[in-house]
């Protein structure tokens, strides 16, 4: 099988699509920079996923089970975006916000081609950044009183499960995305990794990203590592060099504002509702 992927490892859904592979031993190839092809039909959504130079498809629990990981409900598949609460804080603090990227770069071993791509890469997060901060200033939401109550719904599942995992014995769908999620939380963190971490409610959910841990120790992109016991190494950032080259795509992106404000917007409007 040949597995080519598109997105950024600060994504939950691309993190959930990664790990499969990974728990699999698919070998496949991580692209920062979007293909055309998905560009033109659905903006810089991610994860973008082709399989054996397949068409791209979009929707991580579908790209999971044409990975073998089967098929979910939805009403937990609700519940696993649900707990994705408090993702619009990411860009609170611009300067951590534009750093994280900045750290997870893109890894091709030809120095020329990782330099093009970083430098190219920087309008990403500038999309996502003027995307949370544009939906927050028109949609005005409401933060919850208790961010640990989108976690309750899986808190529940996991006293009940018959093994280790959500699923069982060993991981399954539902694990995946909601530890990309926990990916997702950890990265850039917001309010919602606090009751992750320390709620007296939420003594199985830690209890299952401890397992995690043991089952995805050699997983490159554990960003959870340096939150949740057992700790694990953080992801190996980008060289000096390489996030130099970053900013200095970024810093040319806000130069070119007057284009990359109104391409910005067009891309948006390519996402599905």
């Amino acid at each position: 099988m040949k597995v080519e992927v598109y997105g950024g490892y600060h994504s939950p859904w691309v993190q959930a699509v990664l790990l499969a592979l990974h728990d699999a031993g698919v070998e496949h190839r991580v692209r920062q920079v979007p293909p055309f092809a998905a560009v033109r039909q659905w903006g810089v959504l991610m994860p973008a996923v082709s399989i054996d130079d397949g068409p791209w498809e979009i929707e991580s629990s579908h790209i999971l089970g044409k990975l073998g990981w089967g098929s979910i409900s939805d009403q937990d598949l609700q519940a696993v975006k649900a707990a994705w609460q408090g993702v619009l804080h990411r860009p609170d603090n611009p300067s951590r916000f534009f750093a994280a990227f900045a750290r997870a770069g893109d890894n091709s071993p030809s120095l020329l081609t990782r330099s093009m791509r970083n430098f190219a890469r920087s309008f990403i997060p500038l999309y996502m950044f003027v995307l949370i901060n544009f939906a927050k200033r028109t949609m005005k939401p409401v933060d919850p009183e208790d961010f640990a109550v989108q976690y309750f719904y899986w808190e529940r599942i996991l006293e009940s499960s018959t093994g280790s995992f959500i699923d069982g014995e060993t991981p399954g769908i539902r694990d995946l995305l909601l530890f990309g999620i926990v990916q997702c939380h950890s990265s850039i963190p917001t309010p919602p990794l606090q009751p992750l971490q320390h709620d007296d409610r939420l003594p199985e959910m830690r209890r299952w990203i401890a397992k995690m841990h043991e089952r995805f120790s050699s997983y490159p992109h554990l960003y959870s590592g340096g939150h949740f016991e057992p700790y694990m190494a953080q992801p190996v950032p980008q060289p000096s060099v390489q996030r130099a080259i970053f900013y200095a795509g970024l810093i040319t992106m806000i130069a070119l504002f007057p284009v990359t404000l109104p391409l910005i917007f067009v891309l948006m409007r390519k996402v599905p509702r």
